[in-house]
């Protein structure tokens, strides 16, 4: 702890500094103007791209279709996977993936345009695949809430997966979705100590508000799980049996859970991360990881990248394994039904909930 009794780093954000990008050198320089030792401001660009929805066929990911109305996450999640999707903007996958957000602010327009093209196959959409749709800046914006109102005018099935309370504004929405077995929503939850959760994930809902969005969702006849994710071996494992009875207690109808993935440049951040927060755990925790990851910070091989292998990956499916029939959880989520996808003419747009 420093003198004034505040965990190192920078207060609010999960990582202090800019590693180098793998494609273009960078490095974190303060402002113009900013007082030395001044918490870095979050920036906000235009994001102009002509899509919104991206596809995958990775075996490993659980949906073909994902919407993704921002880049970057001021949740600032240390472990964040898509950190390094910065890089490909010319940023750092630190300090800039929280503080410099691409915002898509004609994301229902296009989202709209692209349901509407008799090209558009209808199928699940997650949102989002890559950074939460509920970060802070979605509480000004609304991109998310206009995103599922043109979902829901389609009803076109939505997945949606989030460390943020703020979800519950949208369950009007959702619920009219499930109606039409259309919606599902999983609320991620890393940990239940919530000084752990201030350093780790700074700016996302405490455990408690997460516990409390599973029951308030669950309770609007929205089907509601949970993600044990990212497991991190040695420092959040102990953590799965409680967390899953915290959830199957809110509400929760099924649980999942995955390893935590250390792509690129996110493996010396968390390093760093523990050094800085956790010095007494680091070296154990970062064996942990290479004991469930070949000797590696990260393995990206299909197939062990979400769950690892080995004695310890062995011995975390085995806790969670027992953790599901100890809460009466099931592992499967509902699948969702594109039976009553439409295509609404101009004068429906605005009914949509209504048959």
């Amino acid at each position: 702890m420093t003198e004034a009794g505040r965990p190192p780093g920078i207060r609010g954000r999960g990582t202090d500094h800019n590693p180098p990008n793998r494609f273009v050198p960078v490095s974190l320089e303060p402002e113009e103007g900013t007082p030395p030792g001044a918490p870095p401001r979050t920036r906000y660009y235009r994001d102009t791209g002509r899509t919104v929805i991206s596809t995958n066929r990775s075996p490993d990911v659980g949906f073909e279709a994902s919407l993704n109305p921002y880049r970057g996450c001021e949740h600032g999640c240390v472990y964040c996977y898509a950190r390094p999707s910065h890089e490909y903007l010319g940023l750092s996958a630190g300090l800039d993936f929280e503080t410099r957000i691409m915002i898509k602010g004609d994301a229902p327009e296009l989202l709209r345009r692209e349901l509407a093209s008799p090209r558009w196959a209808p199928k699940v959409l997650a949102l989002s695949g890559v950074t939460d749709p509920y970060q802070p800046v979605e509480k000004r914006l609304g991109l998310t809430r206009r995103c599922l109102e043109v979902l829901a005018a389609f009803r076109n099935p939505v997945s949606v997966i989030t460390k943020n309370r703020l979800v519950v504004r949208d369950r009007d929405l959702l619920a009219g979705l499930a109606a039409f077995g259309a919606a599902a929503v999983d609320v991620s939850i890393t940990t239940l100590d919530e000084d752990l959760r201030r350093v780790l994930e700074p700016r996302t809902s405490s455990p408690a508000e997460r516990l409390r969005t599973v029951r308030e969702l669950s309770g609007a006849g929205i089907p509601t799980g949970v993600m044990v994710a990212p497991v991190i071996p040695g420092l959040t494992d102990h953590e799965i049996p409680r967390i899953l009875e915290a959830a199957a207690g809110a509400g929760a109808a099924w649980a999942g859970t995955i390893v935590v993935r250390l792509p690129h440049a996110v493996a010396p951040l968390l390093e760093r991360w523990l050094h800085t927060h956790r010095p007494d755990r680091a070296a154990k925790v970062l064996n942990r990881i290479r004991a469930v990851r070949g000797g590696r910070l990260n393995d990206p091989r299909f197939g062990l990248r979400m769950r690892g292998e080995g004695f310890f990956a062995e011995e975390i499916q085995a806790l969670f394994e027992l953790g599901l029939r100890r809460a009466g959880l099931g592992r499967d989520r509902p699948s969702l039904c594109a039976a009553a996808f439409r295509r609404p003419g101009p004068a429906q747009l605005g009914l949509f909930g209504e048959p």
